[in-house]
């Protein structure tokens, strides 16, 4: 079937002839020399190929215009008189598949008709794979849609252990971390995680799992339960890891309580073990010192007790405070008696480890509502930790820790507790106050910052840490003077 062909000229001789010449090309040529005409034409046919001055008016213009927009297989070709090529080629820009200066060349006007023809050729083929594609596009619509809406957090990694795919609750939670490393962006590590599932799927082809604690990118930790499965290559070769994490924050939350605390009991029993024979150690001393009345002994023996004495008061009022939820027990306190509470527990202990105490309170602080017993608790903990950041530092030879308190205009008052210690990365800054976590090993419980933490919260207060590894830390604690009115069934304020 020959291709059927518009030629619009209104010059009426040179439309005869063309068209002849056309017609021995075999194309069925159907001819409009006016504007009338041709809206005609292009309103009742399709035409394969437009040929001719398409410019006769703006109405011309327009429809051959819409006939691009619905047909685009249709091939324009466009001949103007020499001079008038640019206005034509500024109309109709890449729409146009040829443009021909008049007269015509023959030559010319073939290469034109050829590269139409192939141009047609060519996008029927492609509305052909097009169709036998629509299967496989829906298919791939629905796979991406599944990932992306998959309620866990997906993510796809190369050997380098670099993201390469995430779908959209990962890039909610996380960022749209594409070309990061999967450990910078879960943990806001440096090094990749020691035992990380997607090496060993990596290495061994099968599907790893692990559970791990993970941080937003609002800060905000989550625990995930993670498996990794592999993505293969034709070849049977493994490409990339997909890593699929389900948070399980909830559940963990809702352990059992008693187990919780049987765990940490027995975590502790060694530590407790350690106490009491060190304990049973200085009522030995004391009592020889008694009978022999060797009063250095005594002193020393005493020392021992009473230091052992308060390790274990500590631990067992920690132990209570997690074991029961308690409400606290407000009273109104002068900022300076607690203040010197807390300073009469930490000096002696910074002197006893060389380290420089600092202090700098104001003259009426004025008055605050909280829990005294609590509240000294968590801040000795946070000022302990100070002391001993400062302590575990073997690079640094002169040490100190400062204590300042000041109000603000918002009827606060706020503490700030800074070191020149050990300092802590990312990761340690993020994980400080979960439950059990330590950076002490054996000598911490992993009890002391969580508790602390939790006491100022329960206060209404916030805490903000800033540190970074042989800087030292520094730890603001703002805490509202007044009670929070809006305590909710828990003894938190609501926020």
């Amino acid at each position: 079937m020959a291709d059927t062909l518009l030629l619009i000229d209104d010059d009426e001789g040179h439309a005869d002839a063309l068209k002849t010449y056309l017609a021995r090309l075999q194309y069925d040529v159907t001819t409009a020399a006016t504007a009338d005409k041709v809206t005609d034409c292009l309103s009742n046919s399709c035409f394969d190929i437009i040929l001719g001055n398409l410019m006769l008016n703006r109405t011309i213009v327009s429809h051959i215009k819409t006939v691009i927009k619905k047909n685009p297989a249709s091939g324009i070709i466009a001949f103007a008189p020499t001079g008038k090529l640019d206005e034509f080629m500024d109309c109709f820009a890449m729409s146009a598949t040829h443009y021909l200066e008049k007269p015509l060349n023959s030559k010319m006007l073939d290469f034109a008709l050829n590269k139409a023809r192939q141009s047609r050729q060519q996008l029927k083929k492609l509305n052909h794979y097009s169709e036998r594609l629509a299967d496989l596009h829906n298919a791939q619509s629905l796979f991406n849609q599944l990932f992306d809406v998959v309620p866990c957090y997906i993510s796809v990694q190369d050997k380098n252990l670099r993201i390469t795919a995430t779908n959209r609750r990962f890039k909610e939670h996380f960022g749209n971390a594409i070309g990061g490393h999967c450990y910078k962006t879960y943990k806001h590590r440096d090094l990749q995680c020691e035992l990380c599932p997607v090496v060993q799927t990596f290495n061994d082809g099968r599907i790893h799992s692990t559970e791990e604690i993970v941080t937003s990118k609002s800060g905000k930790q989550y625990n995930v339960l993670t498996h990794t499965a592999p993505i293969k290559n034709e070849g049977g070769k493994i490409t990339q890891v997909m890593e699929m994490s389900t948070n399980i924050t909830q559940i963990r939350q809702l352990q059992d309580h008693l187990t919780s605390l049987g765990l940490m009991i027995g975590s502790m029993s060694h530590g407790v073990k350690g106490m009491l024979t060190a304990l049973d150690g200085g009522i030995y001393q004391l009592e020889t010192g008694l009978d022999k009345k060797d009063e250095k002994r005594i002193v020393k023996a005493f020392g021992q007790v009473k230091n052992m004495t308060d390790k274990i008061k500590k631990m067992v009022l920690q132990i209570l405070y997690y074991a029961k939820s308690r409400e606290l027990q407000y009273i109104t306190m002068d900022v300076k008696e607690l203040a010197g509470h807390l300073i009469s527990n930490i000096k002696p202990m910074a002197k006893k480890n060389n380290i420089q105490f600092n202090v700098s309170i104001p003259k009426s602080p004025g008055q605050i509502d909280i829990d005294p017993s609590w509240m000294e608790a968590a801040l000795v903990n946070i000022l302990e930790n100070a002391i001993d950041a400062c302590t575990f530092d073997r690079h640094k030879s002169d040490h100190q820790v400062s204590f300042k308190i000041w109000t603000n205009e918002k009827n606060s008052i706020n503490f700030e507790i800074k070191d020149n210690g050990i300092g802590m990365d990312q990761e340690t800054r993020e994980k400080m106050f979960t439950l059990f976590f330590t950076s002490k090993g054996s000598q911490g419980t992993g009890l002391g910052m969580f508790i602390a933490h939790r006491v100022i919260k329960q206060h209404g207060g916030s805490v903000d840490v800033k540190s970074r590894p042989d800087r030292g830390s520094c730890f603001k604690i703002s805490l509202p003077v007044r009670k929070p009115e809006n305590l909710r069934s828990n003894g938190f304020p609501e926020e």
